[in-house]
Parts: structure tokens; sequence; C-alpha cells
């Protein structure tokens, strides 16, 4: 037996023997105290029941999400490696390999509060303050879409959002209309002969993949990876500060890429971004708010691009970039020199 069952085993004894009709009779243990009781206590109803008070907002989530929770679950809730994914997922459901998230699966937001207010962070569990949760739960709900950047979250405004899936569950009724199919003795006819594998752990994306250069790659000489890169155009900035920026990128790598065989991922490629018209890139669905913006004539100078990633949000109202923005001007100016270190 595995040494959590028998942990589980012998609470479980002493909570049955604690109780006020067996703790007399078998002279074992005391019933729980009020106190103790309440303790553990922590359960929150869908209807908000349960719900300490206290507020968070979106911006203050960010930071403690960025602190206690992005080193699983990345900064923007898109999960690291197989650690969960909470944000995306929308419209996915129905597929084969459906993305279940916040935003996407969880019919409750009650689910995420006490999740989190219960077990989180990993290894230091219970240790946040209302204040906290509440702040890191907007902070997913922005990640999602589901809020706006100014949005806070109290126990007066919980019932105030609506969870997108709120409606995608039924009944479990399968007791009734199912139970009688388990319980039957097995035919043991009509077998299959053999049982062959159908599917593998890493297909099922339960395994982490780590990327490995082609061959082409490993072997091209060094002489002639110097020749490319002495054709791509770098901004006239100090190679000091596009190393900064290589750095802030890295809040952006979860849906974009650049460089030398950059493709369209849930965001689109950035080579030769710096200059280019908005909405222009060949084979990306852009949505309906970027393209009426690009309608407009929007084009992505240093200038645009600068107030675009301090606020994605605001500057484009309904974009589907769920980036909550750079906070920081020099981190502005560093991501800028960067991308434009970048040509087509």
């Amino acid at each position: 037996m595995s040494k959590f069952l028998k942990t589980t085993g012998l609470m479980l004894a002493a909570s049955i023997a604690a109780s006020p009709a067996l703790a007399g009779n078998l002279g074992l243990g005391r019933a729980a105290l009020p106190e103790e009781i309440a303790a553990w206590n922590l359960d929150v109803h869908p209807d908000g029941t349960g719900l300490p008070p206290g507020s968070g907002d979106v911006l203050t989530g960010e930071e403690v999400f960025a602190q206690k929770c992005a080193a699983c679950h990345g900064d923007f809730a898109e999960g690291v490696d197989n650690w969960p994914k909470l944000a995306g997922g929308w419209g996915t459901l129905a597929d084969k390999d459906p993305l279940k998230t916040v935003g996407s699966y969880w019919p409750y937001l009650s689910t995420t509060w006490d999740y989190i207010n219960r077990s989180m962070p990993f290894g230091n569990a219970q240790s946040l303050e209302p204040d906290e949760v509440y702040a890191m739960v907007a902070y997913i709900l922005y990640s999602n879409d589901l809020v706006d950047e100014d949005f806070v979250l109290s126990n007066e405004t919980f019932l105030d959002v609506e969870m997108p899936n709120a409606d995608g569950f039924i009944v479990d009724d399968r007791m009734e209309t199912e139970h009688a199919l388990w319980v039957t003795e097995p035919c043991m006819e009509n077998c299959k002969e053999e049982v062959k594998v159908t599917m593998r752990a890493m297909v099922l994306d339960v395994t982490p993949q780590v990327d490995t250069p082609d061959a082409a790659a490993v072997e091209t000489p060094a002489t002639q990876v110097e020749t490319t890169v002495e054709t791509v155009p770098v901004a006239a900035a100090d190679p000091a500060l596009i190393e900064a920026g290589e750095s802030v990128f890295k809040k952006c790598k979860a849906c974009h890429q650049i460089g030398e065989g950059a493709k369209n991922r849930s965001g689109p490629a950035l080579n030769g971004i710096v200059g280019r018209a908005a909405g222009s890139v060949d084979g990306f669905k852009y949505s309906k708010p970027l393209m009426a913006k690009a309608e407009e004539g929007l084009v992505w100078t240093n200038e645009a691009l600068a107030e675009f990633l301090a606020a994605p949000k605001s500057y484009i109202k309904g974009t589907k970039m769920s980036f909550a923005g750079l906070k920081k001007e020099d981190d502005l100016t560093a991501i800028i020199a960067y991308l434009a270190s970048f040509g087509e």
C-alpha cells in the first residue's frame, strides 16, 4: 500500500473514531472542536457561499501570478511543458483532443477560487491571502478574455462573471440509465484475437517533447551560418538593448515566433513587424477589431507598437491577444529593438 493511501486511511480512521457516536464506544479520539472544523471548512459554492470578504484587480493578479504560478502555468496561463493550461481552448470541447481550461470548460467560477485557495501554490498550499486569490482569479479570467483589464473581483462582484461553459453540463443519471449494463456477467464470446497499442503517450500529449534541430541545421558549416546572420537587417540599436529585448520576448513565445523558419501560431509570425501594415501577415486569421484598425491605416511603427504592447486590450478593444501588457518603458524599448532586428 502506498504511503499516501496509508496516511489517508489513518486520517479517515481517526476522523471516524473522533465522531461523537464512536469516540465514546471505542475510547479513541474526541469530537472535533468548532475552530478545528472551521479550519478545514473552506469550500466555496457556485452561488458564492463560503467566500471571504476581499477583492483583487487584474494587474495585481498578474504580479502575484508571475511570482507564484508562472513557473508552472506560464506568464499568461498558457501552461509550461505538461503543467495545466489555464487559458485558451475556446470551441475545442467537441474536438478529438479538447483543451479544457478555466475559460473553455469550467462551469463555475467557484471551482477556480476554491481550488486556488485550497491547494495552490504547489508545495505551499493555503499560504495565499483572500485578496491574492481574488486578484489571481481576476487575472486568469482576463487571460481568458472574460473580463477587461480594469476588472476587480470581490465577494460582491463574484456572481457578475458569466462562465462560457456554465450550461455545458448535464445531470449524471448513469446509475439509472446505464448501471445495469455495467454489472452483467461478461459473455466471454467473440473476443478479439489480439490487443494492439493504438495510441502512445507522446500523441496524447502527456509526455514532454524536446525540440531537436534537424540534420541540415546541424550540418550547416559555420561560415554559412555567419553569412546568413549578416543578411538579416539589424536595427541601429545597442546590441545589449537587443539582447535585453530577446529576454523580454520570452513572454511572447507562447503565441508568436520570430526568426528563420518562424510560423504563425495562435499569434502571427513577427518577422518584419516593425514598419509593417497591421493585419498583413499571410495565412493568419486576425480578429475583426484588428482588421478594422488595419482598414483605418494602422502601421506598426515604433510608437504604435509601444502603445499596443503597453496595453493591448485598451489599444484595440476586442483583440484576441490575451497578453496583459508590458508595464516598464525599458521593456518596451528593448523588445521593439529586438523585433526590429528581424526583417522579412
